[in-house]
């Protein structure tokens, strides 16, 4: 799904919109004047939303008219996608458009009747896509992690020919530990929604005793959790992956260490938890793996840094996510591989 497309371009401008509500006290009268172009884009994505659903009814429609016995029944669930999934439960369909728009917030994609994680440059809400953009940035200021997961896909996933054997089995935190450590490295800096807050739908009692009544608002901030050095140590604002392995025995391969939800709340916790979690960290790695074995990557600087000088660090855009301003203008050289 093109970025220029209308509805990529009317989320993106609807989900900046609706961050910079946190930031004025006064939206609602600034939205009341000026608010037309968010208006507008709030109905092109509801529009949207109308559209996908009509056409997976109509198309439903069709395939009972005209499939006969061989038909797919609603009983059959890896032959449907995730609005088949919500039309056989829901009948507004209304309710079944905001319900898809909500997963495509979420950095979801309907794709060849799965659910997956979607990669592509569409959605600047994507997640998973941010996420990756943000480690291949962290991996370009760090050449050295670059060749280490280089290293450890020649040592575990390799063949002779230099083809690499990558599934979602072999991408496992078991096989490739230190890549996965990379992507919990990017994400602890660098998660793709930097605030969360959530509403207390009844009073509530915190496990150290703070009592908050009903309707009470709850924040936290997964961008300063990352940063802070009383739970990450004096060294949370080094890069430095190997913090995430643990080696039981000198000679074994390290494995990943799994931080408490709640030091580490990138994916929330408790019973709010990220249902695509494991998807999402499988897919990263798979992807991860994919581009380093067959690529190197170089950052652009509008500037380049004088010798011994720190770049600059590259930004985000405004939004309720955490999309990189401007993109990562990289150069991309092909590993000669022996």
């Amino acid at each position: 799904m093109p970025a220029s497309l209308p509805f990529s371009k009317s989320f993106d401008f609807a989900s900046g919109a609706t961050a910079e509500r946190f930031k004025n006290p006064f939206w609602k009268i600034k939205e009341l004047v000026f608010g037309a172009p968010f208006r507008r884009a709030v109905s092109e994505v509801k529009s949207f939303g109308t559209r996908i659903v009509s056409a997976a009814v109509r198309k439903r429609e069709y395939q009972y008219q005209h499939a006969g016995d061989d038909r797919i029944t609603s009983d059959d669930p890896l032959q449907k996608n995730l609005i088949d999934s919500l039309l056989d439960h829901i009948d507004d369909h209304q309710v079944v458009a905001d319900a898809a728009m909500n997963y495509l917030s979420a950095g979801m994609f309907v794709r060849h009747n799965i659910c997956w994680p979607s990669l592509t440059n569409s959605l600047g809400r994507d997640t998973t896509a941010q996420s990756l953009t943000w480690t291949l940035y962290l991996l370009m200021r760090h050449p050295r992690a670059q060749q280490k997961i280089f290293s450890e896909l020649q040592a575990t996933l390799a063949h002779t020919d230099h083809q690499l054997s990558l599934s979602f089995d072999s991408v496992q935190p078991t096989s490739l530990p230190y890549t996965a450590a990379i992507f919990n490295e990017s994400l602890r800096f660098y998660p793709p929604v930097p605030v969360e807050l959530k509403e207390c739908t009844s009073d509530t009692t915190f496990p150290d005793g703070t009592w908050l009544p009903k309707g009470s608002l709850v924040i936290w901030a997964p961008w300063s959790m990352g940063r802070s050095k009383h739970i990450w140590g004096d060294d949370a604002d080094e890069f430095r992956p190997e913090r995430w392995l643990i080696t039981t025995c000198e000679g074994e391969t390290p494995a990943l260490i799994t931080m408490s939800s709640f030091a580490f709340p990138v994916f929330n916790g408790g019973p709010r938890s990220c249902l695509g979690k494991r998807m999402a960290e499988l897919l990263a790695v798979y992807v991860i793996a994919s581009l380093i074995w067959k690529f190197k990557f170089e950052e652009v600087f509008d500037e380049k840094p004088k010798t011994g000088e720190i770049p600059k660090s590259r930004l985000s855009q405004n939004s309720l996510t955490l999309p990189m301003e401007a993109g990562l203008p990289c150069y991309v050289h092909r590993r000669q591989i022996r």
